[in-house]
């Protein structure tokens, strides 16, 4: 928990040139779920809704997920940490050359598939809140609006930073997969 802190406070830190909207997207994912369950808590037992068990399943699985993007905020943090450190290795034999190419695609391969793996959790966030839209206590209605409003907006940062890392990764065979699990989340 406290690393997660610390990456998120690295988001809020001006002077921090490392840790930047993959992190911020993938927190901004976590709230977003955190405040589906909390919707769905808030939903159980009101006349007129649906089972409790099905507030008491979105809960869980917000819940789960909001977690899992708290943990992804520090991740990706860490993903970017191993890419400086790749372009930081030595570069004065051809073996030296080699090492730290290969390094590098790997941190850049492992910095696409972070955010990647965030977006799909963004993505399911916005799935539960589109479920608990259909039947929901409405005295919560600007937490769920909000609770989808970040979701997207985690959804569509890490993406983004998914997109930016393709860029400098040379398999063709991995940028084409890691494209079209892109192109899946934005169905």
């Amino acid at each position: 928990m406290d690393q997660n802190i610390k990456a998120f406070l690295r988001v809020l830190d001006a002077s921090d040139n490392s840790t930047g909207g993959g992190t911020a997207s993938s927190i901004a994912g976590a709230m977003a779920a955190g405040l589906a369950a909390m919707v769905a808590r808030l939903s159980m037992g009101k006349k007129g809704l649906a089972p409790r068990e099905h507030y008491e399943k979105i809960a869980a699985r917000a819940e789960a997920i909001a977690v899992r993007l708290f943990n992804g905020g520090r991740e990706d943090a860490a993903a970017f940490d191993r890419v400086s450190s790749a372009y930081k290795l030595p570069q004065v034999t051809d073996e030296d050359k080699v090492s730290r190419s290969l390094e590098i695609q790997k941190a850049m391969v492992h910095a696409a598939e972070v955010p990647l793996s965030n977006a799909g959790n963004c993505k399911t966030v916005l799935d539960l809140c589109r479920q608990l839209q259909e039947k929901y206590n409405t005295n919560a209605k600007s937490d769920l609006e909000c609770a989808g409003y970040l979701a997207e907006a985690g959804l569509k940062g890490c993406l983004a930073n998914v997109r930016i890392n393709l860029a400098y990764i040379k398999d063709e065979t991995v940028c084409r997969e890691l494209k079209k699990k892109m192109d899946l989340m934005n169905e």
